[in-house]
């Protein structure tokens, strides 16, 4: 196991994350300590490189440090690019293992891909990482962790804010895996990004992430989607696990271009991976739920200014919704 274990790298991509970068290091020392970081950062502005810089002197630890924010999936690239690792480890940076990963590297050995379970975790009032509980409680990030590939009814659903209002409803216990014991190993379709382990000949077959898919979301589901149609397996191992904050990097955007970013990023998976009538049917569903979630921002911000947001959204939507083909959610980057 030693041997595998040398061959693995854990990718980390960072944006101002001085927070959660230190715990997280710390913790592939004590339980992956033969597992290479690399780190990363998207031009963050706080103190991310130098805590990054402050563990390299303790361990080896490569750093790539991005003049500008080059977006999640590229980030993801430029790192595993940079490694020559045959086992490579997708973690956020407000991860924090909680046991070893030689059970992951197995699994994408036999199979080709492997998730962790991802764990509720909390944070302490320095803004450090810390386990919860003594000794520390592991409830599974149900609903987050794993998930089945989206539909367009899923996603329809997830756009009119039906899976949050009622939870339990059948599209949603499916798309979630809210009807699969989270304690029990298998096959699964759609492992979160922020604990995904994948052999680099499936990573380099499939050409890494889609880097379209810009600057967050969606890329880590079009990545497992294109590997589950080359008949790749991808393995849920929950013995193996990691602490998670959740939401660290996006936080950082603010809720306008969350909102724009997410629903481009939907309809891009929606057009690469949809049939005709499914993707209108999502393009559409982008336009009418606008008017919806523009009034409930309009309500929590106590302001007007997301109608310029979601006037952005439906002129994007409405484009692709009566664009020949499906050129327009395939374009380039949405500034």
């Amino acid at each position: 196991m030693e041997g595998l274990l040398l061959a693995a790298a854990a990718i980390i991509v960072t944006f101002n994350s001085e927070a959660v970068i230190g715990a997280c290091l710390d913790s592939l020392t004590k339980m992956a300590p033969n597992v290479k970081p690399v780190v990363v950062d998207n031009a963050s502005t706080d103190q991310t490189l130098a805590v990054a810089r402050g563990h390299a002197l303790r361990r080896q630890i490569q750093i790539i440090a991005n003049p500008e924010n080059r977006g999640f999936a590229a980030a993801v690239n430029q790192g595993i690019a940079a490694s020559d690792a045959d086992f490579l480890l997708l973690l956020n940076p407000d991860a924090n293992l909680l046991t070893a990963v030689d059970a992951l590297i197995d699994a994408s050995k036999q199979y080709g891909l492997a998730a962790g379970k991802l764990v509720d975790s909390d944070v302490g009032q320095d803004g450090i990482l810390q386990r919860v509980g003594n000794p520390p409680l592991v409830k599974a990030q149900s609903g987050f962790t794993i998930r089945r590939l989206p539909t367009p009814t899923s996603l329809i659903f997830e756009l009119f804010g039906i899976n949050r209002l009622w939870p339990s409803n059948p599209v949603n216990r499916r798309y979630r895996y809210l009807d699969r014991d989270l304690d029990q190993p298998g096959p699964v379709e759609q492992p979160a990004g922020a604990f995904l382990m994948t052999r680099r000949d499936v990573w380099e077959q499939l050409h890494g992430f889609d880097e379209t898919f810009h600057p967050v979301w969606f890329e880590d589901v079009d990545y497992c989607k294109r590997a589950l149609n080359l008949k790749y397996r991808i393995e849920y191992v929950p013995s193996v696990q990691a602490a998670h904050v959740g939401g660290h990097s996006v936080g950082k955007i603010t809720p306008a271009r969350r909102a724009i970013h997410w629903c481009v990023s939907l309809t891009r998976y929606a057009a690469k991976h949809f049939h005709w009538a499914g993707y209108r049917a999502v393009c559409l569903a982008v336009v009418l739920s606008s008017g919806p979630r523009m009034v409930a921002r309009m309500i929590q911000d106590r302001s007007v200014q997301s109608v310029a947001t979601y006037r952005k959204i439906v002129l994007f939507a409405g484009l692709c919704l009566v664009s020949p083909g499906r050129s327009a959610a395939r374009g380039g980057r949405n500034s």
